[in-house]
């Protein structure tokens, strides 16, 4: 059977490839198209996942902890839990497998996510346009924006999720999934 893909609205397609667990931990495996070049992720930070990225073909510009890393096609980059890290393709068309340790709610992340954009309610970069879908896509990254403290953003970020979710905008952005293979 076919791996379950989100397709955004510029393109962007993230295809679940594996999740499982070897003898370093848990892990979610997905492959990302990046059909235009540009920012793809702003710098941010998680606690507890890390995370790696191989470009399969085309140009990925990482920032980790500060430095700027180029990667081409067989090269690849790593962000450890805590380190503010942000990324960029610089050519259209470039493939990327990408893979989270431990796995968390990453795919729920990126579902939440294409279903908002699916439904046009983020901006042309993205963005949740409604401040309560932002604050749960907040929460669903288990991470943090970089630059802004992690104090704040639990605050005002994690107080909106939780408005959210008993508004239900689980239920009607992030439906119940019944199987991925």
């Amino acid at each position: 059977m076919n791996s379950p893909s989100l397709t955004f609205r510029n393109g962007h397609r993230v295809t679940f490839v594996e999740e499982g667990a070897d003898e370093r931990g848990r892990y979610l495996r997905l492959e990302h198209v990046l059909p235009e070049a540009g920012r793809q992720a702003g710098p941010h930070w998680h606690p507890v996942l890390a995370e790696r990225w191989t470009v399969r073909r085309g140009r990925l510009r990482f920032r980790i902890d500060g430095t700027e890393v180029a990667a081409e096609q067989g090269d690849s980059a790593e962000a450890a839990a805590g380190v503010v890290h942000e990324f960029w393709s610089e050519e259209p068309g470039t493939i990327i497998d990408h893979e989270i340790r431990p796995p968390l709610r990453h795919w729920e992340m990126f579902r939440l996510w294409q279903a908002l954009d699916a439904a046009g309610k983020t901006t042309k970069g993205g963005v949740p346009r409604d401040p309560l879908a932002l604050a749960l896509l907040w929460d669903y990254q288990d991470g943090y924006l970089g630059g802004i403290p992690a104090g704040l953003q639990r605050a005002v970020f994690g107080s909106l999720a939780r408005l959210a979710r008993r508004l239900g905008y689980e239920r009607r952005w992030l439906p119940p999934v019944h199987s991925r293979m």
